[in-house]
């Protein structure tokens, strides 16, 4: 093969490579380009879940101390009744013993 024939094919070698890692260094930075824009996506999607998830569970936690709340409430004023009805039942006896103190309050004077 004559030399300028050989010249000429490894220039051509040298060209087509050159075209090939150029093709080659901008399809990776097409890939690069759409793995970022993916990621931020993802990230994103990420972020909704997980403020989704915490408003979720915030919501469950409220209800839960809403309900306790109200236990609370209603046992107290089963306890505040108890209360008042065991007051109720001892007010006569309560009345005797206070007319009793004073009537021996009284002869005790006379």
């Amino acid at each position: 093969m004559p030399r300028p024939e050989v010249l000429e094919r490894i220039k051509a070698a040298e060209a087509e490579a050159e075209e090939i890692v150029t093709e080659a260094e901008a399809d990776r930075d097409e890939r690069i380009s759409e793995a970022r824009a993916r990621a931020d996506e993802i990230r994103a999607e990420a972020e909704e879940e997980a403020e989704a998830e915490a408003e979720r569970r915030l919501e469950e936690a409220e209800a839960e101390i809403d309900a306790e709340a109200t236990e609370i409430r209603e046992e107290g004023e089963a306890a505040r009744e108890a209360l008042v009805a065991q007051a109720e039942e001892r007010e006569e006896e309560a009345v005797e013993y206070a007319i009793t103190q004073f009537e021996e309050a009284v002869h005790a004077q006379t």
